[in-house]
Protein backbone atom coordinates (compact mmCIF):
# COMPACT_ATOMS: atom_id res chain seq x y z
CA UNK A 1 0.00 0.00 0.00
CA UNK A 2 1.28 3.32 -0.81
CA UNK A 3 1.15 6.35 1.79
CA UNK A 4 -0.23 8.68 -0.75
CA UNK A 5 -1.69 7.77 -4.68
CA UNK A 6 -2.58 9.82 -7.45
CA UNK A 7 -5.66 9.86 -8.76
CA UNK A 8 -5.41 11.04 -12.88
CA UNK A 9 -8.67 9.50 -14.52
CA UNK A 10 -12.04 11.68 -14.33
CA UNK A 11 -14.20 8.25 -13.84
CA UNK A 12 -11.65 7.22 -11.08
CA UNK A 13 -11.88 10.05 -9.40
CA UNK A 14 -16.00 10.48 -9.20
CA UNK A 15 -16.02 6.58 -8.14
CA UNK A 16 -13.57 8.19 -5.51
CA UNK A 17 -15.34 11.43 -4.51
CA UNK A 18 -18.70 9.58 -3.86
CA UNK A 19 -19.09 9.51 0.28
CA UNK A 20 -20.29 5.91 0.65
CA UNK A 21 -16.67 4.80 -1.51
CA UNK A 22 -15.08 7.33 0.35
CA UNK A 23 -15.38 6.08 3.64
CA UNK A 24 -14.71 2.51 2.47
CA UNK A 25 -11.53 3.31 1.16
CA UNK A 26 -10.48 5.28 4.58
CA UNK A 27 -11.84 1.16 6.09
CA UNK A 28 -10.08 -0.43 3.90
CA UNK A 29 -6.61 0.84 4.75
CA UNK A 30 -6.45 -3.07 6.28
CA UNK A 31 -7.45 -5.44 4.74
CA UNK A 32 -11.22 -6.50 4.96
CA UNK A 33 -14.20 -8.40 3.17
CA UNK A 34 -17.15 -6.91 2.43
CA UNK A 35 -18.92 -8.92 5.60
CA UNK A 36 -16.71 -6.79 7.75
CA UNK A 37 -17.46 -3.60 6.33
CA UNK A 38 -21.02 -4.09 5.94
CA UNK A 39 -21.03 -4.23 10.02
CA UNK A 40 -19.19 -1.27 10.38
CA UNK A 41 -20.56 1.06 7.79
CA UNK A 42 -24.07 0.14 8.36
CA UNK A 43 -24.63 -1.50 4.49
CA UNK A 44 -26.33 -4.49 3.47
CA UNK A 45 -22.95 -7.00 2.21
CA UNK A 46 -24.65 -6.66 -1.23
CA UNK A 47 -24.10 -3.19 -1.71
CA UNK A 48 -20.79 -3.33 -0.18
CA UNK A 49 -19.66 -5.78 -3.14
CA UNK A 50 -21.19 -3.06 -5.28
CA UNK A 51 -19.20 -0.17 -4.23
CA UNK A 52 -16.16 -2.31 -3.81
CA UNK A 53 -16.64 -3.70 -7.82
CA UNK A 54 -16.56 -0.18 -8.60
CA UNK A 55 -13.26 0.76 -6.45
CA UNK A 56 -11.45 -2.47 -7.97
CA UNK A 57 -12.51 -1.56 -11.36
CA UNK A 58 -10.69 2.04 -10.93
CA UNK A 59 -7.10 0.26 -9.08
CA UNK A 60 -8.55 2.27 -6.01
CA UNK A 61 -9.11 -1.37 -3.82
CA UNK A 62 -6.65 -4.42 -4.98
CA UNK A 63 -8.27 -8.28 -3.53
CA UNK A 64 -5.72 -9.13 -0.73
CA UNK A 65 -6.67 -12.69 -0.84
CA UNK A 66 -9.33 -15.15 -1.09
CA UNK A 67 -10.48 -17.27 2.01
CA UNK A 68 -13.09 -20.50 1.52
CA UNK A 69 -15.92 -20.01 3.94
CA UNK A 70 -17.86 -23.03 3.59
CA UNK A 71 -19.39 -22.77 -0.01
CA UNK A 72 -18.51 -19.14 -0.19
CA UNK A 73 -15.39 -17.39 -0.90
CA UNK A 74 -14.57 -14.56 1.09
CA UNK A 75 -12.48 -11.60 -1.21
CA UNK A 76 -9.92 -9.96 1.11
CA UNK A 77 -9.75 -6.15 -0.25
CA UNK A 78 -7.23 -3.34 0.65
CA UNK A 79 -6.75 0.14 -0.70
CA UNK A 80 -4.17 1.10 -2.50
CA UNK A 81 -3.19 3.55 -0.66
CA UNK A 82 -3.65 4.97 2.49
CA UNK A 83 -4.52 8.65 1.13
CA UNK A 84 -5.34 10.00 -2.68
CA UNK A 85 -4.97 12.87 -4.28
CA UNK A 86 -7.05 14.08 -7.73
CA UNK A 87 -4.85 15.01 -10.12
CA UNK A 88 -5.70 18.40 -12.38
CA UNK A 89 -5.25 15.70 -15.22
CA UNK A 90 -8.81 14.28 -14.25
CA UNK A 91 -10.38 17.48 -15.32
CA UNK A 92 -8.91 17.82 -18.80
CA UNK A 93 -10.27 20.74 -20.80
CA UNK A 94 -10.49 23.07 -17.46
CA UNK A 95 -7.64 21.67 -15.60
CA UNK A 96 -5.41 25.15 -14.29
CA UNK A 97 -2.67 26.54 -16.55
CA UNK A 98 0.37 28.99 -15.03
CA UNK A 99 0.91 30.25 -18.62
CA UNK A 100 -2.82 31.62 -19.08
CA UNK A 101 -2.03 34.39 -16.42
CA UNK A 102 1.45 34.60 -14.51
CA UNK A 103 1.19 36.71 -11.46
CA UNK A 104 3.78 35.99 -8.63
CA UNK A 105 1.91 38.13 -6.37
CA UNK A 106 -2.04 36.16 -7.02
CA UNK A 107 -2.68 33.48 -4.94
CA UNK A 108 -4.79 31.75 -7.67
CA UNK A 109 -1.98 31.61 -9.94
CA UNK A 110 0.17 29.84 -6.90
CA UNK A 111 -2.83 27.36 -6.76
CA UNK A 112 -2.43 26.98 -10.88
CA UNK A 113 0.97 26.48 -10.28
CA UNK A 114 0.15 24.03 -7.00
CA UNK A 115 -1.91 21.99 -9.50
CA UNK A 116 0.92 21.95 -11.95
CA UNK A 117 2.68 20.40 -9.30
CA UNK A 118 0.13 17.80 -8.47
CA UNK A 119 -0.14 16.97 -12.02
CA UNK A 120 3.72 17.36 -12.82
CA UNK A 121 4.31 14.83 -10.09
CA UNK A 122 1.50 12.55 -10.40
CA UNK A 123 2.45 11.46 -14.07
CA UNK A 124 5.76 10.80 -12.70
CA UNK A 125 4.85 8.67 -9.58
CA UNK A 126 2.77 6.60 -12.24
CA UNK A 127 5.52 6.57 -14.80
CA UNK A 128 8.11 5.33 -11.98
CA UNK A 129 5.79 2.84 -10.41
CA UNK A 130 5.46 1.26 -13.51
CA UNK A 131 8.69 1.20 -14.05
CA UNK A 132 9.61 0.37 -10.34
CA UNK A 133 12.24 3.08 -10.32
CA UNK A 134 12.23 5.86 -7.71
CA UNK A 135 11.75 9.87 -8.58
CA UNK A 136 14.28 12.14 -7.57
CA UNK A 137 12.66 15.10 -5.93
CA UNK A 138 13.34 17.31 -3.07
CA UNK A 139 10.81 19.28 -0.99
CA UNK A 140 11.04 22.01 2.31
CA UNK A 141 8.21 22.56 4.01
CA UNK A 142 7.85 24.73 7.05
CA UNK A 143 6.53 28.10 8.36
CA UNK A 144 8.00 31.48 8.98
CA UNK A 145 6.27 34.04 11.22
CA UNK A 146 6.95 37.50 9.44
CA UNK A 147 6.42 40.64 12.28
CA UNK A 148 5.21 42.83 8.90
CA UNK A 149 4.00 43.28 5.48
CA UNK A 150 7.29 44.64 4.84
CA UNK A 151 9.64 42.23 6.08
CA UNK A 152 7.75 39.23 4.15
CA UNK A 153 8.20 41.59 0.92
CA UNK A 154 12.53 41.67 1.74
CA UNK A 155 11.83 37.48 2.82
CA UNK A 156 9.82 37.23 -0.97
CA UNK A 157 13.14 39.22 -2.39
CA UNK A 158 16.08 37.86 -0.65
CA UNK A 159 14.46 34.31 -1.90
CA UNK A 160 13.85 35.23 -5.04
CA UNK A 161 17.84 36.26 -5.66
CA UNK A 162 18.74 33.08 -3.43
CA UNK A 163 17.19 30.76 -5.93
CA UNK A 164 18.52 32.74 -9.13
CA UNK A 165 21.61 32.55 -7.96
CA UNK A 166 21.27 28.95 -7.35
CA UNK A 167 19.44 28.11 -10.68
CA UNK A 168 22.52 30.26 -12.18
CA UNK A 169 25.27 28.60 -10.20
CA UNK A 170 23.86 24.92 -11.38
CA UNK A 171 21.42 25.16 -14.75
CA UNK A 172 24.05 23.48 -17.33
CA UNK A 173 21.93 24.53 -20.75
CA UNK A 174 24.75 22.34 -22.89
CA UNK A 175 24.18 19.36 -20.82
CA UNK A 176 23.76 16.11 -23.08
CA UNK A 177 22.89 13.79 -20.22
CA UNK A 178 21.28 16.25 -17.92
CA UNK A 179 17.51 16.08 -17.30
CA UNK A 180 15.04 19.11 -16.83
CA UNK A 181 13.99 19.89 -13.11
CA UNK A 182 10.85 21.98 -12.38
CA UNK A 183 11.83 24.21 -9.14
CA UNK A 184 8.21 25.50 -7.54
CA UNK A 185 9.12 28.20 -4.17
CA UNK A 186 6.23 29.27 -2.44
CA UNK A 187 5.47 31.73 0.26
CA UNK A 188 1.16 32.05 1.43
CA UNK A 189 -0.27 32.54 5.11
CA UNK A 190 -0.46 29.34 7.21
CA UNK A 191 -4.14 27.74 7.53
CA UNK A 192 -5.22 27.51 11.24
CA UNK A 193 -7.17 24.13 11.11
CA UNK A 194 -9.82 23.31 13.91
CA UNK A 195 -9.12 20.57 15.61
CA UNK A 196 -11.22 17.24 14.95
CA UNK A 197 -13.65 16.53 17.55
CA UNK A 198 -14.28 12.76 18.41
Amino acid sequence: MFSVAVIEDAEAAEVSLDPVRARLLAELAEPASATMLAARVDLPRQKVNYHLRALEKHGLVELVEERRKGNVTERMMRATASSYVISPTALSAVQPDPAQSPDRLSARWLLAVAGRLVRDVGVLITGSTKARKRVATFAIDGEVRFSSAADRAAFAEELTVAITNLVSKYHDEDAEQGRDHRIVVAVHPSVKTEPEEH
